[in-house]
């Protein structure tokens, strides 16, 4: 995940600010959309156990308590690993993206740092992919890593890319993709539409970030919104169903809420206090005392 200069961790998720002075106001679009619940469970089962059995140890802790317990700690966590390794990755990609649209508007960029960047990881692939995907699609930048504001239900986010792509224009959201056992990109959540529906549905984008200074929003009218797998063998593009953009607002609608009665829960106050047990009640008085 990219760090957008107005953007905010926070204990409620990631929020937006106005400028780059004033405090976060607002959730981001993904940290709305990360209230539908999601469970990993069987994932991150599968990635402790498949780190156990390719750990390099796991041999000789064979009927070593001490050494095996050394094995489960060091795996225990092999979720968390790949998902940060992922999260990196996914920033580098995106940064080269973004470096590619730069250039094609003439603007100040660092396409070359970028793009050594994936190259010193070895993923260099990601890029030559995405280039071929560039020069195919006929892609017209026209904003790169846009921050967007919608003041009406109360959320911002940073959409990757508005472009003219054969005269129409788009709203796109990247994605980096892993390979499967075929040779082809992993396909895309489908949490990627209500992404775009949000993007689309902003009121104002950011013009100086230091000074907060919004415009209205310039590209809402009827876009295609456009999800973008980025792989190392292959990208994918795929568009939003129109029939579904709709259902997919009222439910992001419906998620904001969610995070709302979440955030005033969390500030209504302490949710348990301590309670002393009663006090012992006086024995009754016996009959004929």
């Amino acid at each position: 995940m990219t760090a957008p200069a107005l953007a905010h961790s926070t204990e409620l998720g990631r929020m937006y600010a106005r400028s780059l002075t004033d405090p976060p106001r607002v959730p981001s679009i993904t940290t709305v959309i990360a209230q539908q619940s999601t469970s990993l469970d069987g994932w991150i089962g599968y990635m402790a156990a498949t780190a156990v059995a390719a750990h390099p140890d796991l041999g000789a802790a064979v009927g070593n308590p001490g050494q095996l317990r050394t094995v489960v700690r060091d795996s225990s966590n092999a979720a968390g690993q790949y998902r940060d390794a992922a999260a990196a990755r996914g920033d580098r990609v995106h940064y080269y993206c973004e470096q590619v649209s730069l250039h094609a508007l003439g603007r100040p960029d660092h396409l070359l740092e970028a793009r050594a960047a994936l190259a010193e990881k070895g993923e260099e692939n990601f890029a030559v992919r995405f280039d071929a995907w560039w020069k195919e699609y006929q892609v017209k930048p026209l904003a790169p890593e846009i921050t967007v504001w919608n003041e009406t239900l109360g959320y911002a986010g940073t959409l990757d890319l508005v472009a003219t792509i054969g005269g129409k224009l788009c709203v796109i959201d990247f994605k980096t993709k892993g390979t499967d056992r075929n040779g082809q990109v992993k396909n895309l959540d489908a949490k990627v539409v209500m992404q775009l529906v949000a993007g689309m549905k902003a009121e104002e984008s950011i013009v100086d970030e230091a000074a907060g200074t919004w415009e209205a929003w310039k590209y809402g009218q009827d876009p295609v919104l456009l999800g973008v797998a980025i792989g190392e063998t292959e990208v994918r593009t795929l568009r939003a169903n129109p029939a579904v953009l709709k259902a997919n607002w009222f439910k992001f609608c419906s998620l904001r809420r969610v995070w709302q009665t979440s955030r005033e829960a969390a500030e209504a106050g302490q949710p348990l206090l301590p309670i002393a047990p009663p006090a012992p009640r006086e024995s009754p008085t016996r009959l004929g005392e």
